[in-house]
């Protein structure tokens, strides 16, 4: 029976793991991977409760200026001038940097911090929950200090 709880709880912190990392990966892979991509910056014009907007000038003079959206963060208020990268196909901007690159990964910090009591009470692995604790706690530190 012990086997079987293990398991369980062995699944359960996978899935926490692979869904944090897989929704993180959405907005990273457009920053780790930028190389070729349009780049530029977005002074933000305004704000709605999840998005903000404004207008985009792209490094590349032959490009267009057009305007952008970007997730909100607590870094992106009217006025501010943020690097960014365009996702591609899209208007949509994603940040880039030390800033943009922790922001991305936020997800999985906090699937880590999630599934870290599973692991010292579910699998009975008491440093490996604090060090992925500290892991998630750590990466969701540095998101904000560096926004």
């Amino acid at each position: 029976m012990t086997h079987v709880r293990n398991a369980a709880m062995a699944l359960v912190v996978l899935l926490l793991v692979v869904a944090g990392a897989w929704a993180s990966w959405n907005s990273a892979q457009h920053v780790l991977l930028a190389k070729g991509r349009e780049h530029g910056t977005l002074t933000v014009t305004g704000c709605a409760e999840e998005t903000c907007s404004g207008r985009y000038t792209p490094e590349d003079p032959s490009s267009t200026r057009r305007s952008l959206t970007i997730a909100r963060s607590v870094a992106a208020e009217p006025g501010a001038t943020i690097p960014v990268v365009v996702k591609p196909g899209t208007d949509e901007g994603v940040r880039t940097g030390w800033g943009g690159g922790l922001h991305a990964w936020l997800p999985l910090g906090g699937a880590l911090l999630l599934a870290a009591p599973l692991i010292g009470e579910g699998l009975r692995l008491s440093r490996t929950a604090w060090s992925v604790a500290g892991a998630g706690g750590a990466l969701l530190v540095a998101a904000f200090f560096a926004l």
